[in-house]
């Protein structure tokens, strides 16, 4: 029987190896890096040896404390990995942040498929995977020659692991011009650019690869039997306990660097790539409507060296003020991508009633999101903000609707070690906030929203 999964979860920001009991869907060992771009070279990439060193390490510590079952992986989107015929790298695994791929944008837009194709809008440096590679082909094009197969991230660690190459749909289709949600194929893109041979089969999310390599049985102590499952992107891993278990229509907010929102049987509405929204694809193949905003990447800047402590005060005060934090503090993506940020009625705060506003603009941000893409029902929130009681209280104000608020430190990890077992566990475990009856609270959203429409 499997119970206890070793989630590999490379984020952007940090990567990490989480033990999840499947017994009681949580985390109960984990094991963290930070996970920094190398600034040298042909470009900025990353370091995937000392990535691949610490997971080796991390299995192995936690195989000694309690014995592994099965491995998982989850990663961060925007990321593939060009690999000969040996397995070794082509070329560095490129920083979707790295703007390189803009000096050929005007190339690449002449050959990229129209959003109605692969629900994927234009995008700046590298989010875009197809404008990554394109441009990885036209700069090094000896280097590219050797390219034996184009792998997305999370299916790189599994070849590591087992020496299978895969591709997967959840990684495909996360806003990079090469797959096409409604005919589940390769888009013309691929078949352009003469790709396709260079994908690896297309294979399940939960499709088991193989046992682990030999060798790597013998440097962990893991059991050579253990199985290694093909893996998904992050965002869809978080998404997949509630595709499992959840009555739709229900929105999920994934939460990292990126804060993710995704519906869930909701009413249907016409997309704005303009506004950074995009067709998801999850774990099962099926086209999610999502939209995103870099909010866990604003509100390390913002908070940085900063007090976290806040009262019920501040939380008046920033409410009576209107003391408002306005988009965007990351330009380039989200809802609002070329409006400059901006404080109003901020004079004389305090560290608290900053920490108030800062909170309530990333929940204003999300809601705007949720907007954007015909949210309803209630609204999950996985990840690290989903700690953030201020944000889920002004979530819920601006939505309307209740929000939960998920127990798990990651919900990446829970979603990736699912991949390992046929049973769906209940969710919506968790604080549920309901809106407030305080006028105060939807007082303060529709001026927020008045300031915005106003700034455009």
């Amino acid at each position: 029987m499997t119970r206890h999964v070793a989630v590999i979860d490379i984020g952007k920001t940090n990567a990490k190896v989480a033990l999840v009991d499947l017994a009681t869907s949580s985390e109960v060992a984990l094991r963290t890096v930070a996970n920094e771009p190398v600034r040298q070279g042909q470009y900025p990439h990353h370091d995937v040896e000392r990535l691949w060193a610490f997971i080796l390490g991390s299995l192995a510590e936690i195989d000694r404390e309690q014995r592994i079952d099965a491995i998982s992986i989850t990663t961060h989107g925007a990321t593939a990995v060009l690999v000969d015929a040996s397995g070794e790298l082509a070329l560095p695994v490129l920083d979707y942040e790295f703007d390189g791929p803009d000096a050929l944008a005007g190339d690449y837009d002449t050959i990229r498929p129209a959003f109605f194709e692969t629900g994927t809008p234009r995008l700046p440096a590298g989010l875009n995977l197809g404008a990554q590679l394109f441009w990885q082909q036209k700069r090094f094009p000896a280097d590219f020659a050797r390219t034996a197969a184009m792998l997305m991230y999370p299916q790189y660690w599994a070849l590591r692991l087992t020496g299978v190459a895969a591709s997967e749909v959840t990684s495909l289709g996360c806003h990079t011009d090469l797959w096409n949600p409604w005919k589940a194929d390769f888009s013309s893109l691929v078949d352009r650019l003469q790709w396709r041979r260079l994908m690896a089969p297309v294979r399940q999310a939960k499709d088991r690869l193989g046992p682990i390599l030999p060798a790597l049985a013998r440097q962990t102590g893991l059991d050579p039997q253990t199985p290694v499952y093909c893996g998904l992107h992050d965002s869809n891993a978080s998404l997949l306990p509630h595709l499992l278990s959840d009555k739709p229509p229900f929105s999920v907010v994934s939460t990292g660097t990126w804060v993710v929102s995704m519906a869930v049987g909701c009413s249907k509405v016409a997309l704005d790539p303009a506004r950074d929204t995009l067709v998801n694809v999850n774990a099962l193949g099926d086209p999610v409507p999502s939209a995103r905003f870099m909010g866990g990447r604003e509100f390390s800047l913002l908070t940085e060296g900063q007090s976290e402590d806040w009262t019920e005060d501040d939380i008046a005060t920033v409410l009576a003020r209107k003391t408002s934090l306005l988009p965007s503090t990351q330009q380039g993506s989200g809802p609002f991508p070329h409006y400059a940020a901006g404080w109003l009625n901020a004079e004389g705060i305090t560290a608290g009633q900053r920490f108030v506003a800062i909170s309530f603009y990333l929940a204003l941000m999300t809601a705007t999101c949720l907007d954007l893409i015909g949210g309803e029902g209630s609204t999950i929130v996985e990840g690290p903000i989903a700690r953030n009681r201020l944000f889920t209280r002004m979530l819920a104000a601006a939505t309307a609707r209740a929000v939960i608020a998920s127990e798990a430190a990651t919900g990446t990890s829970i979603g990736a070690a699912l991949l390992a077992s046929d049973q769906g566990t209940p969710q919506g475990r968790g604080e549920r906030t309901e809106p407030s009856a305080d006028p105060l609270w939807t007082s303060y959203v529709r001026s927020w929203r008045s300031a915005v429409d106003e700034r455009a």
